[in-house]
């Protein structure tokens, strides 16, 4: 997969947060906090669906599918970035950087594939209760998570394959904290390279967008139903049933849209770098922050779970 028509060492360098040298151990601190918080979350999610056997629901193999898909995610990027926060040597390997790329927009699509489903899943249930058990059985779930892992693979293999076979020349130095496109378009050299970034950004613009349009979609049915019910409780009641998933929507997207639909202007590296942070280590906290509050069955679930459990170790 690796074209390997490089003119340097086998290696690129990291610049990564080298611009704040005076920050770097508040930043470890931080973002070790974040993420262990982002693992725990999501891990507590996971046991409380698999504990309690009322959350056995589509909509709660969703949520755990996005949590692993979550974990995954963050598990590509952060622990090398914590560990270059520390160390005076910020090199990867060519190989690795192509594999922190793939993997990273692997589970970085599977998650944006999944919102999609869980947004699928919020329509059947609210626009044709009588026919969800047939639309969203256990085997059409499985499918559909299935094919969003699959989707986000196809993505990943895609974007590291486009960027993986252009000609790498001159510097090695990757300013940035991970193995992200633009950066790496940056180091790249050939006639082929403005064609290629244009394919990729295409590639990347439009599954996001279709993916973004699919839940709007979805919405607008929502709440055009939702309206339609007469009495407000039962009008408070569907829409409380979205509104942990429409939220996390609006924070995903509202960070992939000023990542991927910026304007072009003048390139600022630590700018750039700063803003990945949105994306990589901030929108994973929230995640799973918004799904524990603003869900209640889940939220009691927990409670109950976790209380419970307590209470015994003290009897």
């Amino acid at each position: 997969m690796l074209g390997l028509n490089h003119t340097f060492d086998s290696e690129f360098i990291l610049i990564g947060f080298s611009a704040f040298p005076h920050l770097q151990l508040m930043f470890f601190l931080l973002f070790l906090f974040m993420y262990l918080f982002t693992l725990l979350g999501n891990l507590l999610i996971m046991a409380t669906i698999w504990s309690e056997r009322s959350l056995h629901t589509p909509m709660y193999l969703f949520l755990c599918a996005l949590s692993i898909s979550e974990i995954f995610y963050t598990l590509a990027i952060i622990p090398r970035m914590l560990a270059d926060l520390l160390s005076t040597r910020h090199s990867i390997a060519y190989a690795a950087c192509a594999n922190q790329m793939f993997f990273s927009f692997t589970f970085g699509f599977t998650h944006s594939f999944l919102l999609t489903v869980m947004g699928y899943d919020r329509y059947v249930a609210i626009c044709h209760p009588l026919r969800y058990n047939v639309l969203m059985s256990p085997h059409g779930c499985a499918c559909l998570v299935a094919w969003s892992w699959i989707g986000g693979s196809v993505m990943g293999m895609v974007v590291t394959t486009a960027i993986f076979h252009l000609t790498f020349c001159g510097s090695n130095k990757i300013h940035h904290f991970a193995c992200h496109v633009p950066p790496l378009l940056k180091l790249a050299c050939g006639e082929n390279v403005p064609v290629v970034a244009q394919a990729v950004g295409l590639v990347c613009i439009t599954a996001l967008l279709g993916c973004c349009l699919l839940i709007l979609l979805s919405y607008a049915f929502i709440v055009s139903t939702i309206l339609r019910i007469p009495s407000a409780e039962g009008r408070h009641k569907a829409f409380s049933t979205c509104a942990s998933h429409l939220t996390v929507v609006v924070v995903h997207y509202g960070f992939a849209s000023v990542i991927y639909l910026k304007p072009k202007g003048p390139y600022s590296l630590d700018g750039d770098t700063l803003m990945g942070i949105t994306y990589t280590v901030l929108t994973p906290f929230l995640s799973p922050i918004i799904f524990s509050l603003r869900n209640k069955e889940l939220k009691v679930a927990m409670r109950k779970t976790f209380l419970s459990k307590l209470s015994l170790q003290d009897s």
